[in-house]
């Protein structure tokens, strides 16, 4: 008898992390297999203010596969515009901010950084745009960043260059 509640108790411990190891790597796997739609979202006339600068989101750390970005970003008064070439890996929680900084590479480079955010990201991919704060100096935000606010994981930096 003492064999089947022992057999009994590894075969519920095993039943136990088995579903526990299979729901976290379906949390993972998730927005690989299931992304959601790419954003189309359009500029409108008041948004259309003034362009103030412009850039282009890189992969910063070329040896991680997992957090990258791509494509322009274009900055006016009110609004921050993903362009329809924005793309990133997918992941939880991630957000748009506003860096006071330049060069941001690495996640230590945001160690201390007072950063205005912009939220959430909708979309892994597609046109998006969000409104900048009243009160917010441009000039004082050298670069847009999209971050995991989850992991505390830098996944995409964009340096803007002032629009002529």
């Amino acid at each position: 008898m003492r064999g089947f509640w022992r057999g009994f108790a590894v075969f519920m411990t095993g039943g136990v992390l088995g579903t526990a190891f299979g729901v976290a790597l379906g949390f993972f796997l998730f927005p690989y297999v299931f992304p959601p739609p790419p954003a189309a979202e359009q500029l409108t006339e008041a948004d259309r203010s003034a362009l103030v600068a412009g850039g282009t989101f890189i992969h910063a750390n070329p040896s991680d596969p997992i957090h990258w970005g791509r494509g322009k970003v274009s900055v006016y008064e009110k609004t921050v515009f993903l362009e329809s070439d924005f793309e990133v890996g997918p992941g939880p929680k991630y957000h748009v901010y506003l860096v006071p900084k330049t060069s941001v590479r690495t996640n230590a480079d945001m160690n201390g950084v007072m950063f205005v955010d912009l939220g959430r990201l909708r979309a892994f991919k597609g046109s998006q745009r969000y409104p900048i704060p009243a009160g917010v100096n441009l000039r004082d935000y050298p670069s847009v960043i999209i971050w995991c606010e989850q992991f505390g994981v830098l996944i995409s930096p964009a340096d803007l260059k002032a629009a002529n």
